[in-house]
């Protein structure tokens, strides 16, 4: 059975939720995934220990974490010579003032700090979970998504992932996996495709 690791960079716990449901879809697919933080200790080696990466990391402020971008660097070679895949979380790609070209920026921005351009790239609409920043968070997120004409009422929280999106982002990664004992073929580089 062809093992995929599924590497997120959390901030709020919402990404951690999208890695999770895409891990879910690749084991209903015949593969089986583990689900690791990226600043786990283990990463250090258990890229080496799987056929496939699937890379995610969620906006703050603007960026993704600046630990997701080191592993990225520090691994590049090993995450390039496997099936991999990259996914975006941040509420410019849906919900209330979306801005796709916004989230489009931010994977470009990654892809420029770490070199690394994903075979398969996908945006997702992340959630704002006011109930659980601290009061500093709660201000400053409620004041940027008020700017864009976003939901504003901290006494909720408000989620926009489009998780059949999700789920089609994982069922195509699947897809390309190769069978178990088979060795993947690198293919020639291509420009990342947006969701």
């Amino acid at each position: 059975m062809a093992r995929v690791l599924v590497l997120y960079a959390s901030v709020d716990g919402h990404t951690a939720r999208i890695a999770e449901r895409i891990a879910a879809i690749l084991r209903d697919q015949g593969l089986e995934a583990t689900v690791r933080s990226a600043d786990a200790v283990e990463v250090l080696w258990e890229i080496d220990g799987h056929d496939g990466v699937v890379i995610g990391g969620a906006i703050r402020y603007g960026r993704h974490p600046a630990w997701l971008e080191e592993v990225v660097r520090e691994r590049l070679a090993d995450i390039e010579s496997r099936p991999n895949a990259f996914f975006s979380v941040c509420l410019s790609a849906g919900g209330p003032g979306a801005k796709p070209e916004v989230a489009r920026g931010y994977v470009e921005d990654f892809r420029r700090r770490t070199g690394w351009t994903s075979r398969q790239t996908a945006s997702f609409a992340g959630a704002l979970l006011y109930r659980r920043y601290n009061p500093f968070v709660r201000f400053t997120v409620r004041m940027i998504v008020g700017m864009a004409g976003g939901e504003t009422d901290t006494s909720r929280d408000y989620e926009y992932t489009d998780w059949d999106a999700v789920e089609r982002f994982a069922a195509d990664f699947a897809r390309r996996m190769p069978a178990a004992g088979t060795p993947a073929a690198v293919p020639a580089h291509r420009e990342p495709a947006y969701q």
